[in-house]
């Protein structure tokens, strides 16, 4: 259990009604997962909207509701506090609530229209030959040590993401590699860290319309964020678009390609 006035400090918000004081036991999007003393955050979904379901959320035990939106007809005794983007709020919470566990790890992205879940199974197995005890999380599976977890998306929600950070350092992994998607940097899944090594393998026309980006120009906008929120970038030299992809980013980037003159070269 943990003082939600310990919580708070990652997000801006305005507090509607209730308390900074209120115990709380966990934090869910899901209204149907809420235990007593929950933190239950409203989601605007591409079907659903979590705000619909806060009512639902209270009757099932909820202590603390985090919504984009005043909220009606909720108990006094129910803490709301009202941000800007209820996504960005649920990722800052979960890292605060596991107590920032990649802090602990070597965290590296991958990303890309093609060549994610190859690139990050071969790092990964390239770490675990060199005797580094590694953690993965993909499109397939989560793994950690010697057991295996099918995965439900790509890069996991914010809650489940942090929980499986600290089962890594708990299980004694020092690396961890995984796929990150544009819908999960479009939906902020990632924030709260900052990776240490991000890979961008290539960028392609998949993934517009409708249910996931808008336009290309979105498309791209959302697997560029990787090269802001990493240390150290590694991108394909070759892709017809690297000028693109680079624009903006913030890391020290590193090349690899075979037509173009980069930092590592595939010869022969």
């Amino acid at each position: 259990m943990k003082n939600m006035r310990t919580l708070q400090k990652r997000i801006a918000y305005q507090l509607q009604q209730g308390s900074l004081d209120a115990e709380v036991t966990g934090i869910t999007c899901d209204s149907r997962k809420v235990q007593p003393q929950n933190v239950f955050v409203c989601i605007r979904g591409n079907r659903m909207d979590g705000h619909v379901y806060a009512e639902e959320a209270v009757e099932r035990g909820a202590a603390v509701l985090v919504a984009e939106r005043e909220l009606e007809g909720i108990p006094e005794k129910v803490t709301v506090l009202v941000v800007k983007d209820s996504r960005e709020a649920l990722a800052q919470l979960s890292c605060a609530w596991e107590d920032d566990p990649a802090q602990h790890l070597v965290t590296i992205g991958v990303t890309g229209t093609k060549g994610k879940t190859t690139t990050a199974y071969m790092i990964y197995e390239i770490l675990r030959k060199a005797g580094i005890r590694a953690g993965l999380i993909g499109t397939i599976e989560t793994r950690i040590g010697e057991k295996s977890i099918p995965s439900e998306n790509t890069t996991p929600e914010p809650v489940v993401l942090q929980k499986l950070f600290s089962e890594m350092m708990r299980e004694g992994c020092t690396h961890v590699v995984m796929e990150v998607s544009s819908q999960a940097e479009k939906q902020h899944r990632c924030d709260g860290f900052t990776f240490d090594y991000g890979v961008f393998t290539n960028i392609g026309n998949d993934h517009i319309g409708t249910g996931e980006h808008a336009s290309f120009a979105e498309y791209l906008s959302c697997k560029k964020k990787l090269l802001r929120t990493c240390r150290t970038g590694i991108v394909n030299r070759d892709d017809k678009r690297f000028p693109e992809i680079t624009r903006q980013s913030t890391c020290r980037l590193v090349t690899f390609g075979c037509r173009e003159k980069a930092d590592f070269m595939a010869a022969d």
